[in-house]
């Protein structure tokens, strides 16, 4: 056993930090499969399958929240608890709750440790990682706290103290970490999310404040608490709230404007309730999955729109997925910088490398690519989802966002493995899975640079 346990320690110790990330989280996720399988984790007693308990796990650690059983209806206590655990490991990231451990314990973290943080949290340098870590647990549980003391005044007169108290942390958690799960099955019906709260102003807009601030990403959050003016904000944060501003104020001017008169979605509601929902879908598409409105019932146009928000998705180092606001952001920067004749990309009397500028693009591109395939995937093995449903179903599971028309629980067994990889690339980073994947032939020499040759493009 000893040299077992040795032969592992080498093989992990020579493996690269994204390699290890990819790895970290299937394992979180088959653990969490295994517990979800257990007769204890439903209310009926009866195992649900390991296929549809890894899907849920998938969900969850992926902080997706679709899901193939109601969570409220379906799961016992045991299993909710299961769940949420594994969302706040997903949102935070693995890495994230191992140093918490460390910190805990008194645990000395190593320079391996400190490069798996650097990955974990997206940063540029060593240097400060773990103070960095500190700081986004003491926020987290912060925020997460004085949202569920918010929804507490809501949900304990509604439930009672328990009941309430229960509810009010599940949804601050779910909601910060933009997973989208909820407990409202056995309130409204299986499957309803916070319809029956569509004109709570209470429960709109703490759920939309929290998603807002698990989408933002952990460095803009503490770059704000530091320096507090706009002015004074890095690049990073700046192009993160005006990219997050602008497709919120779009997706919620788009949605009250098509949808206003649709009695089956907006039409029934007063005006006040209308810009309350309004606003809540197009927050939801940021990568969180809760809905106060059928959206089933929405005009096709409203759900394109919605499918082109959910692909791009939260920003970096967030508890959300998608192609991110900051890629979009440069490639809109670099096709204005081609246009304008001009040498450099600029934002905020900033130049952004080309270094920058090419990830951005790899990223947008493998973004498309997984949605255009999964798309197509998804529409030849499920034959009862139209078009429209396969690509929102593709794009829901890859940007980790959780909401759903066509029905999770419809999937096949075919359809239920596909959208459980898009969900594992959505959140790990079809980057850092791919680079994990080609790690080996990384670590070549670099090659003879080839003369330039010149090709028409355009």
């Amino acid at each position: 056993m000893g040299k077992i346990t040795k032969k592992l320690i080498k093989v992990v110790n020579n493996m690269q930090s994204t390699q290890i990330m990819v790895i970290g989280f299937a394992s979180v996720i088959i653990i969490g499969a295994l517990l979800l399988n257990l007769p204890i984790s439903t209310r009926s007693g009866e195992s649900i399958g390991l296929l549809d308990a890894l899907f849920t796990s998938t969900s969850a650690v992926c902080v997706t929240g679709l899901i193939v059983a109601d969570t409220a209806t379906y799961w016992s206590l045991f299993g909710q608890i299961v769940i949420i655990t594994l969302i706040q490991i997903g949102g935070l990231g693995f890495m994230t709750i191992t140093t918490l451990f460390a910190l805990i314990t008194k645990k000395r973290i190593n320079l391996k440790e400190r490069l798996l943080i650097q990955e974990s949290l997206n940063q540029m340098d060593l240097s400060g990682l773990v103070k960095l870590t500190r700081y986004v647990l003491l926020t987290t549980f912060l925020i997460e706290g004085t949202g569920a003391l918010m929804l507490s005044t809501v949900f304990i007169p509604q439930f009672g103290f328990l009941k309430g108290s229960w509810y009010s942390i599940f949804h601050a958690i779910s909601a910060f970490c933009n997973a989208g799960f909820d407990l409202m099955g056995s309130v409204s019906g299986p499957f309803s999310s916070l319809t029956s709260y569509v004109n709570n102003f209470t429960i709109t807009i703490t759920i939309s404040l929290l998603i807002i601030l698990g989408g933002l990403g952990f460095p803009v959050i503490l770059d704000i608490i530091k320096n507090k003016k706009l002015s004074k904000l890095n690049i990073h944060s700046k192009l993160v709230l005006f990219t997050t501003a602008i497709l919120i104020a779009i997706g919620m001017v788009f949605i009250l404007v098509v949808e206003y008169n649709n009695k089956k979605t907006l039409g029934s509601l007063g005006f006040g309730g209308k810009l309350l929902a309004s606003l809540f879908q197009s927050v939801t598409t940021r990568t969180a999955g809760f809905n106060t409105i059928d959206l089933t019932m929405m005009k096709e146009s409203t759900l394109f729109v919605m499918i082109n928000l959910m692909l791009i998705g939260a920003s970096p180092a967030s508890t959300g997925g998608g192609i991110k606001t900051t890629s979009l952001a440069t490639i809109i920067l670099t096709v204005r910088c081609f246009i304008l004749g001009r040498p450099d990309i600029e934002v905020f009397e900033r130049r952004i490398g080309t270094t920058i500028a090419r990830k951005a693009l790899g990223i947008f591109f493998i973004g498309i690519s997984v949605a255009v395939l999964g798309t197509l995937l998804i529409s030849l093995t499920q034959p009862q989802f139209t078009l429209l449903e396969s690509g929102f179903e593709v794009a829901s599971a890859f940007a980790t966002v959780g909401l759903s028309i066509g029905g999770s629980a419809t999937l096949s067994g075919i359809g239920k493995i596909l959208i459980m990889m898009f969900m594992f690339m959505g959140r790990v980073g079809s980057l850092t899975i791919f680079m994990a994947l080609l790690s080996r032939s990384t670590k070549k020499n670099q090659p003879v640079r080839y003369p330039e040759g010149r090709i028409i493009v355009g």
